[in-house]
C-alpha cells in the first residue's frame, strides 16, 4: 500500500477520504446501530460488553473515556457499575464516563432521556481533546478499525491516561481455525449487507464495515502495536473463537 494511503474496506485511498467517508457511513446508520449489532451477533455483542466491563472493574472515583463511543453503551455500563460498586461501600458515587466519538450522529443518537450525566465530546481519536494523564481507563469497542491514524490514535491513548491505567479495545479480528474463518467470511459477505440493506436502506455501508474487519490486522500483529504505543502487560482474549478479540493493556 502506498505510504499516503490508508484502506477503507478492500479500497485504498487517502486520509482525508477515509474519514469523510468513514463519517458518512455512520452518519448514515446511527439511528438503527445498536439495533443492527444485535441483529449480526445474535445479540452476543452485549456478553462481549460485559465482559469489557467486567475486566476494566469500574470505581467510584473513576474517569473513563470511551472513544469511538457511539450512543453509549459501555460508557454506561461503567457508570453503572462503578455506582453499584459505591453503594455496597455506601461511598459518593462521582465516578465520570465520557463519550467520544467523531461522528455528531452517533452522539445525538445515544442520548437517552434523563441520562444527561454523560458528556458526550466530538473529537478525532488520534487528536483527544483532554490533558494528559487525566483518566483511569480508556475503551474502544468496534472503533479502532475505523480511526484514519490507528498508532497516532493509540499513542493518544497513552498519553491521557494516568499511570496504572486501563486500556481496553473490543474489536472484530480473525477466526483461530481457517475452516471456521471460512465460515464466518461468508456469513459476513453474504448475510450482514443483506441484512443492513433491509433494516437501514444502506448495504454499502455495511458491505465497508464487512470488508474493514478483514482488513484489521490480527490479533498478534495488533498487540504489538499497542505495545509500540507505549502499554505494558499486553495481551488479548479471543471470543466466539476469534470473531472479537479484545485487547488490553498498563499506562506504565
Amino acid at each position: 500500500m502506498d505510504e499516503d494511503k490508508v484502506s477503507f474496506g478492500f479500497e485504498d485511498v487517502s486520509r482525508d477520504e477515509k474519514s469523510r467517508r468513514v463519517k458518512g457511513v455512520f452518519a448514515s446508520v446511527a439511528s438503527k446501530y445498536d439495533l443492527m449489532n444485535d441483529l449480526m451477533s445474535a445479540g452476543v455483542h452485549r456478553v462481549w460488553k460485559a465482559n469489557l466491563i467486567a475486566k476494566l472493574n469500574p470505581q467510584p472515583g473513576e474517569t473513563l473515556i470511551d472513544v469511538a463511543g457511539g450512543t453509549g453503551d459501555v460508557a454506561r455500563a461503567f457508570h453503572r457499575r462503578a455506582s453499584e460498586v459505591a453503594k455496597r461501600r455506601n461511598a459518593t458515587h462521582d465516578a465520570l464516563a465520557i463519550v467520544a466519538d467523531i461522528n455528531e450522529a452517533m452522539l445525538v443518537a445515544g442520548r437517552k432521556p434523563g441520562e444527561d450525566h454523560l458528556p458526550r465530546v466530538a473529537c478525532d481519536a488520534a487528536r483527544l481533546p483532554f490533558r494528559d494523564r487525566c483518566c483511569d481507563a480508556l475503551t474502544i469497542s468496534f472503533g479502532i478499525r475505523n480511526v484514519v491514524e490507528m498508532d497516532a490514535a493509540l499513542r493518544e491513548f497513552r498519553r491521557v491516561l494516568k499511570p496504572g491505567g486501563r486500556f481496553a479495545c473490543l474489536e472484530f479480528s480473525h477466526m483461530t481455525h481457517s475452516l471456521l474463518q471460512d465460515i464466518y467470511d461468508r456469513y459476513s459477505f453474504n448475510v450482514i449487507p443483506r441484512i443492513g440493506e433491509i433494516v437501514t436502506g444502506d448495504k454499502a455501508s455495511y458491505q465497508y464495515l464487512v470488508e474493514s474487519i478483514r482488513r484489521f490486522p490480527d490479533q498478534e500483529t495488533f498487540a504489538a502495536r499497542i505495545r509500540d504505543a507505549g502499554f505494558g502487560q499486553v495481551g488479548y482474549e479471543n471470543y466466539s473463537g476469534g470473531v472479537a478479540a479484545l485487547h488490553t493493556g498498563w499506562a506504565v
